[in-house]
């Protein structure tokens, strides 16, 4: 039997890598028959980025900065916004990881372009943000084995959780539900998912958190 619709249309699942977004977006959509928006990882820059090699910092961020614009685009022209949405990312990503990886020249450039294409893109109904220690997310990263991620350190890593913190403080674009992901195996452990999802059904405004009931 198909579950009653959520009262969202776009959600965006948003975090540091490993903290599970994409598991989260494929469960979504299977529970409610929806569309999944999923970034496109294959980006030939960063195996060279993450070898920190000259100059691929800023060609890996334009490259996923066109990349989602473009994917975006796409999406508000096929006029998919009368099915459910859920995407791994939001393009406030893009400035999160420019801001880290970037130098102050690089990214006065990459600021311009931003500018110019982040107010054409449809701002989700719903952001989840995703969040976890640098070991949870380290020890995800290693069961998932990219093998172009076997280089991330634990130190970049924790630069980047404090980013996405510091970040989504102050977001406040849509509605924004913060879920402590550290105790919760969505794959392993249906009553998770279904206790997220109890939550995700009753109104979210501004901004609130989400802890699982077996971690307090």
């Amino acid at each position: 039997m198909k579950p009653e619709p959520l009262g969202f249309h776009y959600v965006a699942v948003d975090g540091p890598i490993g903290v599970g977004k994409t598991t989260l977006v494929e469960l979504l959509t299977r529970r409610y028959e929806g569309v999944k928006i999923l970034e496109d990882v294959d980006n030939p820059f960063l195996p060279d980025f993450y070898q920190d090699r000259p100059g691929a910092a800023f060609q890996t961020e334009l490259y996923f900065l066109l990349s989602r614009y473009k994917q975006q685009q796409e999406i508000a022209q096929r006029e998919l916004f009368d099915r459910f949405l859920v995407a791994d990312y939001t393009i406030q990503k893009n400035r999160i990881f420019a801001y880290l990886n970037l130098s102050d020249d690089e990214l006065m450039l990459f600021d311009k372009l931003f500018a110019l294409l982040e107010p054409q893109v449809p701002v989700p109904d719903l952001v989840i943000h995703l969040v976890a220690d640098v070991g949870t997310c380290m020890d995800r990263i290693r069961r998932r084995a990219r093998s172009f991620e076997k280089t991330i350190s634990e130190d970049y890593l924790s630069e980047l959780i404090d980013a996405y913190n510091h970040y989504y403080h102050y977001y406040d674009r849509s509605p924004l539900l913060v879920v402590d992901t550290r105790h919760l195996n969505f794959p392993q452990r249906p009553e998770d998912f279904d206790e997220l999802i109890h939550r995700l059904a009753r109104p979210i405004k501004g901004t609130e958190y989400f802890q699982p009931l077996g971690s307090r």
